[in-house]
């Protein structure tokens, strides 16, 4: 019930904003792929998972992550930290030129971050994956999907141009890492007004087959065969052939999973790659699915200097 209340209020706030020149954030934020950091648990050579924050030095994203001495993480490359501030949402607001947008047309966004405590803009932030930051766009048919990043302006605002290709509701995802706060995953919601511009959920059919992409293929494996809501899954992508594969902006894979009905939308990267051969890489994520359902799932990876983007759809049971 909580969902189906969060999605109307989500829908009849997309409605608001049409009309209004900011666009503000809903009150849902992105997560991170393993739940709340509190929650998350795993065993990684030389770290340890440690629940107190001010012993040794610690990832700000991957909180699992920790070591006696200074370093980076191994899941994600940030910089190892000794101590983290307490967690706040920054909030962020979309301002499009034209204030009327169209589908298929060009927009230009104006991405304004505020400090919480300031309510000043943020204008000084952490490399992350090699980027200030970083944004998703997904269309409610989950049929469009970007990952693209804003380039930061004089008025330490960010500036992004796009065509958003139909009328419909646009999730927009924001990650970014504010100096002197904490690594954040912030939700907007954009509507572009049309003849289907109203929401409708999309319908998602399982789609594991292997999927080719510009120059690899991708096979998805998951332990346990059938993933289910609130347990941690395994997912297993194996990039065919092992001949060139590299990073790709910092890490082996990027991943956005997002729900059919676009409430829960997860942002990942690989917990470990292994080499089998010339055959194939394998890339592990742990993902830890909020909801049953169908989830779209999109992985992005780089060969011999292709950017290539692979999407499954993922049932998960009730638990």
């Amino acid at each position: 019930m909580g969902r189906v209340l969060a999605l109307l209020g989500a829908a009849a706030l997309c409605v608001f904003l049409t009309a209004s020149s900011n666009l503000q954030q809903t009150s849902m934020q992105g997560l991170w792929a393993e739940g709340s950091p509190d929650s998350w648990a795993s065993s990684l050579t030389g770290l340890a998972a440690l629940q107190d924050a001010s012993v040794g030095f610690m990832c700000p994203m991957d909180r699992d992550v920790s070591s006696k001495t200074p370093g980076f993480c191994p899941r994600c490359g940030m910089k190892l930290v000794a101590g983290i501030p307490e967690s706040k949402e920054y909030p962020v607001t979309i301002a499009p030129q034209p204030r009327a947008i169209h589908a298929g047309e060009s927009v230009q966004l104006n991405f304004g971050i505020e400090d919480p405590k300031t309510h000043q803009p943020v204008r000084n932030f952490e490399i992350v994956h090699e980027k200030f930051y970083h944004l998703f766009i997904v269309s409610q048919d989950l049929s469009f999907f970007l990952h693209t990043h804003p380039e930061q302006q004089t008025d330490a605002s960010f500036r992004l141009g796009v065509r958003l290709p139909k009328p419909g509701m646009y999730r927009i995802l924001s990650d970014f890492y504010p100096k002197g706060g904490t690594p954040q995953l912030v939700v907007n919601t954009l509507m572009v007004p049309g003849a289907t511009s109203g929401f409708e959920q999309a319908k998602l059919a399982p789609e594991l087959a292997p999927q080719h992409a510009e120059n690899i293929v991708v096979e998805l494996v998951s332990e346990p065969p059938q993933p289910a809501a609130g347990q941690k899954a395994l997912l297993y992508f194996r990039l065919r052939p092992n001949d060139g594969i590299e990073p790709y902006l910092g890490a082996m894979a990027h991943m956005l999973a997002a729900s059919s009905d676009l409430v829960d939308m997860i942002h990942s990267h690989p917990i470990q790659a292994t080499d089998h051969g010339a055959e194939y890489k394998q890339l592990q994520f742990n993902l830890t699915f909020p909801s049953a359902g169908v989830y779209r799932v999109w992985v992005q990876s780089q060969r011999k200097g292709v950017v290539n983007t692979v999407a499954f759809n993922i049932p998960v049971g009730q638990n």
